[in-house]
């Protein structure tokens, strides 16, 4: 509202969806608005240390129920981009091609078949139309993670999952996913730059202070081990790729999207430089001038 109003030069850098863009087109029309990626994919969190989330079936049974399209058509007005763990093309150096990607469990283009698969699963572990496995979908207490958190409960039904929304504020929530005190949550994965050793090494190595969800497996540190010593980066790119496909197969933290959103600014803010693969590392604005 302040800055519709005019009373700040630029609004806070990829704070404004699409929901939301042409509003303030039609109220501001002379300001500039520039839609880019993120870099903060919004995940399922499925905390690998309790029963019976501990079983990769039904974590991979999870995965499959996802509708990824769903979401952003639903929260981004059809802007956002389908990936894995990393930062898909062409803003991303390191994800997975498309063609490659819909190779993965979940990422197939036949919705259908995905969740017969998922219910297939889930039937093997003993739930289905008449035992629902009843539980909580854990998450913090702002919008960006509010509102996939409440589609992943829906669309978990289709697979005999029934979660009731547990909605946590700010100062309890990294303390609760910390001590893996949920079942099920929907997180932003937050990433301070697109590269593998960030996002592997902080999220999913065996014992990393931010892989809530518990998930170790030695193969995969391994891999992610050798493909930090790689200096051939053509060879890097595979064995990334080859770890983002066992990670979605063990079902280790299913990235449900990677969102885009847009930075507004009016025509006096001059040599701004909108950063694409990252939401904090453009803050320094030394090219930055007003021109009042």
């Amino acid at each position: 509202m302040a800055f519709i109003a005019g009373q700040v030069d630029l609004a806070w850098p990829y704070s404004i969806g699409f929901p939301v863009l042409n509003d303030v087109k039609a109220q501001a029309p002379t300001a500039i608005c520039e839609a880019t990626a993120i870099n903060g994919a919004r995940n399922v969190l499925i905390n690998a240390t309790v029963p019976p989330f501990d079983n990769k079936l039904l974590r991979r049974a999870i995965a499959l129920s996802l509708d990824r399209q769903a979401f952003i058509d639903i929260l981004g007005n059809g802007h956002g981009d389908i990936g894995a763990a990393l930062l898909p093309p062409p803003e991303g150096v390191w994800g997975m091609p498309p063609d490659l990607l819909k190779t993965l469990p979940g990422y197939g283009p036949d919705l259908a078949a995905n969740r017969a698969e998922a219910r297939k699963i889930m039937e093997g572990l003993g739930y289905g139309p008449d035992k629902h496995l009843v539980t909580k979908i854990s998450t913090r207490n702002l919008a960006a993670f509010k509102d996939p958190a409440v589609i992943v409960g829906d669309q978990l039904k289709e697979i005999y999952i029934d979660g009731d929304l547990d909605i946590v504020d700010t100062p309890n929530w990294y303390p609760k996913v910390a001590r893996k005190d949920y079942t099920i949550g929907v997180a932003v994965s937050e990433n301070g730059l697109d590269d593998p050793d960030q996002q592997f090494y902080e999220n999913y190595v065996c014992g990393a202070d931010r892989n809530y969800t518990g998930y170790c497996n030695p193969e995969v540190d391994a891999l992610i081990d050798q493909q930090s010593a790689e200096t051939d980066i053509e060879k890097r790119k595979h064995l990334v790729w080859d770890i983002e496909r066992r990670l979605v197969e063990d079902g280790a933290r299913p990235a449900i999207y990677h969102p885009r959103s847009n930075t507004c600014w009016y025509p006096q803010v001059k040599g701004l430089n909108v950063v694409v693969n990252s939401i904090y590392n453009g803050w320094r604005m030394e090219d930055v001038w007003l021109d009042r």
